[in-house]
């Protein structure tokens, strides 16, 4: 060994001056911690004598694998614990998992034995020393040496700068170092360790040397706390300790291998338990996600049922205050005849509206309610079309539009309940009527496009303005068009929208003010269950 300086020196620098150089990587503080922990278990497991340095970052959770080691009984051991007498939390980049703990850690403190065993012995280090940076764990055993050292950089440019990217740690990466400015970095980046692992001696005897030029520097604690004399052995004394420990120390064949079959099963155990608990994070984070979707459609759903509410409420007013105004105007004695029939005409039109109004919500409702069916029955559009036509072959007559169809028989059949196209074609047709003005003209016309049949409801109505469009199938949303008849319900489109839904259709429109509108229908063709079933 390498006899002590007055100054100590870097152990990551000694160890990168070897030849060759170990290995570095780089890796978060939650791998270094898995690592030390492996290493320490191994010896407890194995009830393994060994000499034992380490430098571990604040926090008990750090020492606990230390401890239970210095408490094993029956087994020859030593430990030396070095401390930093500087709060390491002052350092910008210092090591601090969120599992870390104790506040600030004067001299005295460092230099009292642990409570955990009289085997363990505190070595406080000078206030600049070298390995104010640096974490270490060493091993002398009759089994093995080894040494994992971690050097904690002033900044991520320094890591990117010092060696290239040989590992990056999937925990605190997912991009190269070097593009990454300091401010936008995460803190698991921000505390990325160079870390050399080693199990040869030469390297290992290198590192002791330098522990004992940084315990002859640290005896300038007894100038900074007197009464530490009394708990601080003399380093010379520390450093000939633990050399007649490492003479005395049995050494086992270096064919003898198997200590590192189990050191490498100890840390794949680790991964493991990483990985399971990293599944069960991320399987809560979904599972929260979920709620949070279903919580916000809920109170979406919410919300529309109130203003679905309110707006029915609206609706049923307006007709019940309309037939009471004309009511009192009925009991009026000046009222002449023609005016008493025309408010008669009034409450007349008002009461089939509320009637129209109160059979599209019951009709909306139950809509809502259906349970989304798997098979629909096939049903042949020339089954329902030609004869809701001809029904409305008198109105369009009256209103002088003429009103006719092109549905061919040959069509294939549609997955669609016959109710349920009926009302489409009669919500869709009483609309085309009523907004084309006298002289005009209604087509209904179907055709095979695809896996869909076409029906296409065309007038040369009064059309609807663009900005309508998007609105035309929001519930109670009427046209608000130069003699447009106001006396709808509002809801004829959203029904319609529905029972396509339902069945797997939907419909567009195409609309130019005073050239008309288009409406097209898509219904899809029914299938047996064998057609629709996947190809095995």
């Amino acid at each position: 060994m390498n006899s002590p300086s007055a100054s100590d020196v870097s152990l990551y620098e000694l160890a990168l001056a070897m030849e060759p150089p170990p290995p570095v990587l780089q890796v978060s503080p939650a791998t270094l911690k898995s690592v030390l922990d492996s290493i320490l278990q191994l010896l407890i497991e194995q009830e393994m004598p060994a000499v034992v340095w380490a430098k571990l970052p604040r926090g008990d959770v750090w020492q606990l694998e230390v401890e239970r080691y210095a408490t094993l009984v029956g087994v020859p051991k030593a430990i030396y614990l070095f401390k930093s007498q500087r709060d390491e939390g002052e350092d910008a980049g210092a090591v601090n998992l969120p599992l870390s703990s104790n506040g600030d850690e004067d001299v005295s403190k460092l230099i009292v034995p642990s409570p955990a065993a009289s085997v363990i012995v505190n070595v406080p280090l000078a206030p600049e020393s070298q390995l104010r940076r640096e974490y270490f764990l060493v091993i002398w055993s009759a089994q093995f040496r080894g040494v994992l050292l971690a050097h904690r950089p002033r900044s991520i440019q320094q890591v990117s700068k010092t060696i290239p990217l040989a590992l990056v740690d999937s925990v605190a990466m997912s991009g190269q170092l070097g593009q990454i400015t300091t401010s936008e970095e995460p803190p698991e980046r921000k505390q990325l360790l160079l870390t050399v692992c080693s199990f040869e001696q030469r390297l290992v005897e290198q590192i002791l040397a330098g522990l004992e030029q940084a315990i002859a520097a640290s005896q300038a604690i007894e100038d900074l706390v007197p009464e530490a004399s009394a708990y601080l052995p003399d380093g010379s004394k520390i450093t000939e300790q633990w050399q007649q420990f490492l003479t005395e120390m049995p050494v086992t064949a270096p064919a003898d291998l198997d200590w590192l079959g189990r050191l490498f099963g100890k840390q794949l155990q680790h991964q493991e338990e990483n990985w399971q608990r990293g599944t069960i994070y991320r399987k809560q984070a979904e599972l929260a996600e979920t709620l949070r979707i279903q919580n916000e459609e809920l109170l979406d759903s919410l919300r529309l049922k109130d203003e679905f509410l309110n707006n029915v409420g609206q609706e049923l007013r307006t007709p019940l205050t309309t037939i009471k105004t004309a009511l009192s105007l009925l009991n009026s004695p000046s009222l002449k005849p023609n005016q008493r029939q025309r408010y008669m005409d009034l409450i007349a039109k008002e009461c089939d509206r509320q009637s129209s109004l109160i059979t599209s919500l019951l009709n909306l409702v139950q809509l809502e309610q259906v349970v989304d069916q798997t098979t629909l029955p096939p049903l042949k559009i020339s089954d329902v079309v030609p004869g809701v036509v001809s029904t409305y072959q008198p109105l369009a007559e009256e209103k002088g539009v003429m009103l006719a169809y092109t549905v061919p028989e040959d069509l294939p059949t549609v997955s669609c309940v016959n109710n349920w196209l009926r009302q489409i074609v009669i919500n869709l047709l009483h609309n085309s009527i009523k907004f084309t003005p006298r002289g005009g003209q209604v087509w209904v016309r179907a055709k095979q496009q695809g896996d869909y049949v076409q029906l296409e409801f065309r007038d040369t109505g009064i059309g609807i303005s663009p900005s309508e469009i998007p609105k035309i199938f929001d519930r109670f949303y009427r046209v608000r068009q130069s003699g447009d008849d106001s006396s709808g319900a509002g809801l004829g489109l959203t029904i319609v929208q529905q029972l396509l839904l339902h069945c797997g259709g939907s419909i567009s429109v195409k609309s130019k003010i005073g050239e008309g509108s288009v409406f097209n229908v898509l219904l899809p063709i029914h299938k047996t269950p064998s057609e629709s079933a996947p190809f095995t």
